[in-house]
């Protein structure tokens, strides 16, 4: 019983430390907005150059991700009260996801290790091979419907209304249009596949040789 608990736990870690480091991967990955302001014309939506949106997207991630910076200035955009407290509980979910990423990074890592010198690594084929299937549900959700998805992703994270920026008083929204977070959401669940399809083969190749 001690021991499948101990598995069960071990998954748990591991799948986390996957969706937690493919959401810092994406996040961070600011060629991905480099590419939208081109791809979804947003310098002439907002009449910026890019290279102006460019710093003002770092002074956002830096804000984001950084726990010293606590206050939030754009170089060219106002933000409203309403605007800032949603940016500042956006701050609280990436130092959570941080510190999820790196207190499952050490269990994964002791969890792993312990598979190793067992040589249990059978026990893994079945749950990635089981998760493969779900970031490509995820997917479809977002070609079906992703508005629908994004505004149950605020219902759920967000207990407020915050996140309905306006425009006229905190016009960063058009700067950060929603095709910009369905594009991250993308490629957060490509992070999150290509991981477990890695961790799918390496385990069964490890597993049955």
């Amino acid at each position: 019983m001690k021991e499948k608990v101990f598995h069960v736990v071990g998954m748990i870690s591991l799948f986390l430390f996957i969706v937690s480091l493919s959401i810092v991967l994406t996040i961070n990955l600011t060629p991905l907005y480099a590419f939208d302001i081109d791809y979804l014309k947003i310098s002439q939506n907002v009449g910026l150059s890019k290279e102006t949106l460019m710093e003002n997207y770092r002074v956002l991630l830096n804000y984001l991700n950084l726990p010293w910076v606590t206050e939030l200035n754009f170089l060219d955009f106002p933000s409203s009260e309403s605007g800032l407290f949603h940016f500042y509980e956006v701050k609280r979910l990436f130092i959570l996801d941080y510190v999820i990423a790196m207190i499952t990074a050490v269990s994964s890592f002791f969890y792993l290790r312990y598979i190793k010198k067992n040589k249990l690594f059978w026990k893994l084929v079945r749950p990635f091979q089981v998760a493969i299937a779900v970031p490509f549900v995820v997917l479809f959700m977002i070609a079906v419907s992703f508005d629908q998805l994004f505004v149950a992703f605020h219902k759920v994270f967000f207990n407020n209304d915050a996140w309905l920026f306006n425009p006229s008083t905190d016009p960063i929204i058009l700067a950060l249009p929603e095709t910009f977070f369905m594009h991250c959401f993308i490629l957060a669940f490509v992070f999150i596949e290509l991981q477990i399809i890695f961790g799918y083969f390496y385990t069964k190749r490890k597993a049955f040789h």
